[in-house]
């Protein structure tokens, strides 16, 4: 005579909730899923703040703001094109300068130094890396500024004068100066970063490398930096964020002047430092909605570039993956 087996009855979905509540599960997934929701959150609250602010100045100058030079408070005409010119062009400058010799410096600190070194110089750039944008504002007034205008502007210009974007006065003030400024500040995070990614890549890569007769330099160069791309390119975005959105360091030394220079000798703008300038000043609504649309364009510029660095960094992962 078989047993009869008697099935337990079905829990509630709400005590089995709780329980799963108490085992931390069910905790644990809805306390990171708040933490990520509200990156989302903020991002949206922002550019809704931002969107409505400015709102008279979209009112009435419509997609023209984005391509028109005039920046007149006092006729209440405004154009952002400059200080976009201002803001790419100086970062631009920054990471052409900056990414060579930061990417070195990261290879040598990571694969040829002898580690006291290393250990040291990575302190170091780790310290500059925390040191406010203002004292480095401060020094270039003080250092940078003075030499440009006595050695090298005119350096530049009697060499290179011939092209468009070495003519004019070396004021030292200018572009130029903003450009180089940034790529002081910059340099510390590239080599922070990029010495990370080298250092996170495996010994056997080298070893294998070394086995197969590669030299040092072969194997650091054909197999560790590529093997680090990732890091490095992300450490350039990184860089290139930190640029775009510098306010008082470039604030001090660009010259701030609201017109487009072919020469990077001249003076110029940026979106922060306009913002940074003129907004306690702003009076009326409609030149304050001229800033805060400016704060708006630097956003979408940021969100663009980020967009164009996870497609670059997708598209040389799937390079990389069809080579293996």
């Amino acid at each position: 005579m078989g047993t009869a087996v008697i099935a337990a009855p079905p829990q509630p979905a709400a005590r089995s909730f709780l329980k799963r509540l108490r085992d931390g599960d069910k905790a644990a997934h809805l306390i990171t899923l708040i933490f990520a929701a509200s990156v989302f959150l903020v991002t949206v609250f922002l550019v809704y703040e931002l969107w409505i602010h400015s709102s008279t100045s979209r009112a009435k100058f419509g997609l023209g703001f984005l391509f028109t030079s005039s920046w007149d408070p006092v006729a209440e005409k405004f154009g952002a094109l400059p200080f976009i010119y201002g803001t790419v062009l100086t970062s631009f400058l920054a990471l052409l300068i900056s990414v060579p010799l930061a990417v070195g410096a990261a290879i040598f600190l990571s694969e040829l130094a002898p580690p006291k070194l290393s250990n040291a110089c990575t302190f170091l750039i780790e310290l500059l890396a925390a040191v406010p944008s203002v004292i480095y504002g401060l020094l270039a007034i003080f250092t940078l500024v003075p030499f440009l205008s006595k050695y090298g502007e005119p350096f530049l210009k009697n060499t290179l004068g011939f092209l468009p974007l070495f003519k004019g006065a070396p004021l030292g003030y200018g572009y130029l100066a903003a450009g180089l400024v940034l790529a002081i500040m910059t340099f510390p995070f590239i080599i922070s970063i990029s010495r990370e990614s080298l250092l996170a890549v495996p010994r056997e890569q080298r070893e294998a490398a070394l086995a197969l007769g590669a030299t040092k330099w072969e194997s650091t160069w054909q197999v560790v930096v590529p093997h680090a791309r990732l890091g490095i390119i992300g450490s350039i975005f990184l860089a290139l964020a930190r640029a775009l959105g510098e306010t008082m360091a470039v604030t001090m030394v660009i010259g701030n002047d609201p017109s487009i220079h072919a020469s990077l000798l001249k003076p110029g703008y940026t979106i922060a430092a306009v913002i940074a300038n003129e907004f306690t000043e702003a009076t009326g609504d409609l030149y304050q909605g001229a800033l805060v649309e400016l704060g708006l364009v630097l956003f979408l510029i940021t969100i663009i570039l980020n967009a164009a660095a996870q497609l670059l960094i997708l598209a040389t992962t799937k390079k990389g993956s069809k080579q293996d």
